[in-house]
């Protein structure tokens, strides 16, 4: 790795360096509070993006099934058709 000492703490780049939180910075070490404190951090962007995500998976899951009912009808219907025997009725 390039760089000066400074520059890096265990292996991070001054670009991912923002990614630490401030305990850590100053300490050095890393806490049970600090893992807390990133992992609900985390949860509270996976819920963000589960909750963005239900409602494009609801539309889909409607859009699909009245896709499956249309379908269903229309070849139900042409089935039906086929089968049906015509009456003809003649008056004498």
């Amino acid at each position: 790795m390039t760089g000066s000492p400074s520059s890096l703490v265990a292996g991070v780049t001054r670009s991912s360096k923002a990614a630490l939180t401030e305990a850590t910075e100053h300490k050095g070490t890393i806490t049970r509070d600090d893992i807390e404190s990133k992992l609900r951090e985390l949860r509270g962007e996976v819920a963000d993006v589960g909750n963005a995500s239900k409602t494009y998976a609801l539309a889909a899951g409607v859009a699909a099934l009245t896709l499956l009912v249309g379908g269903a009808y229309l070849l139900g219907r042409r089935k039906g058709k086929k089968r049906a025997t015509i009456v003809e009725i003649r008056r004498v």
